[in-house]
């Protein structure tokens, strides 16, 4: 299949069932506030290296938590019997997504880019992107972000400062979200950490009811 190339002038996307073999579907663009919401409502979402194009992919296989069956494991339980967790939504947007980038950077690379940083923190301020941190003993223990239309919640990274500080926002993010009748948390790719927590692959097609159930395909 080819892969498109978007008009800069123009915001849309070619059908994301046109998509490659491995997901990838256009080329090019830009990260303004209109055009991620349009991608993200479509099963679209931006992936790249920073300085190079824009790429926007859209796999068919979709690796998503339903917030009703997060895992939490024997371990973890026993975890935060020990440990007293607190949990803030939206503390520091812009510092919870830079930790994100210099975790990786050191670790396995980012594609978090000032590009990035700087796109997501308009989502942010606009009400479309959410970060979640939480603390152990009133210590920042690790958190995460995603980008939030509807009631689907699309996960984006997160990050450790102590040991099961990721895992403790994810758990908390899904408790908040099932309490507030969200759909999915769509992980985008398969991690074995993910699916230790209750990520699962479903259909495109059936990722695609979710997601129009939940966003109101709006965009």
């Amino acid at each position: 299949m080819p892969v498109y190339r978007l008009n800069p002038n123009e915001i849309s996307f070619p059908d994301p069932t046109l998509a490659c073999e491995n997901g990838l579907l256009a080329v090019g663009g830009d990260l303004c506030v209109e055009r991620l919401l349009l991608a993200y409502t479509h099963g679209i979402f931006p992936w790249y290296e920073p300085g190079e194009e824009i790429l926007w992919w859209c796999p068919r296989r979709r690796f998503v938590i339903i917030p009703e069956e997060i895992h939490v494991s024997r371990s973890m339980s026993k975890y935060f019997r020990k440990h007293a967790y607190t949990f803030q939504a939206n503390r520091d947007f812009a510092d919870t997504m830079h930790r994100c980038r210099t975790k990786r950077e050191f670790g396995e690379g980012t594609w978090i880019s000032d590009e990035m940083e700087e796109a997501y923190g308009r989502l942010n301020r606009e009400g479309y992107a959410l970060s979640l941190e939480a603390f152990e003993e009133d210590v920042l223990a690790g958190g995460l972000y995603g980008v939030i239309i509807g009631r689907c919640f699309f996960g984006e990274s997160m990050f450790s400062e102590r040991e099961n500080g990721s895992k403790a926002a994810l758990i908390a993010l899904a408790r908040m979200l099932r309490q507030n009748g969200f759909l999915m948390i769509d992980c985008q790719f398969h991690t074995p950490h993910l699916e230790s927590m209750g990520g699962k692959y479903i259909s495109f097609d059936e990722y695609d009811r979710i997601l129009r159930e939940g966003t109101g395909d709006k965009y």
